[in-house]
């Protein structure tokens, strides 16, 4: 199945103006340095048919950059999982596995729930 393309994020599909053109929408966030980074850890059930993932919330910063995070902490814990939304999801409880990785590459945690 195929993704719908929109052309812009605000609903326009039709203009009677003969010059209109769609603005590009530019992600401007500016990644925060690993140690103004505050994350927060916590185990997570909830829509999940009762499986637990690790949510690491509260990343600020590029997508991009999101989605290398996400990498790096799968691979290290070895387990499946996604990032967006400035969010990243781990599957299985990793807490400890999350919270030892973040720490030793710099990261400081707002706090570590559950």
């Amino acid at each position: 199945m195929s993704k719908k393309i929109k052309p812009d994020s605000r609903g326009f599909v039709f203009s009677t103006d003969p010059n209109f053109k769609f603005e590009e929408e530019q992600d401007h966030a500016a990644t925060l340095p690993a140690a103004q980074q505050k994350l927060k850890i916590r185990l997570d059930t909830k829509h999940r048919a009762g499986k637990a993932v690790t949510l690491v919330e509260g990343f600020v910063g590029a997508d991009d950059d999101l989605q290398e995070l996400g990498k790096k902490l799968k691979s290290f814990c070895g387990t499946g999982g996604s990032a967006k939304d400035g969010e990243i999801i781990v599957q299985g409880d990793q807490r400890d596995k999350v919270l030892q990785w973040l720490l030793k590459n710099g990261y400081k945690l707002a706090k570590k729930i559950g």
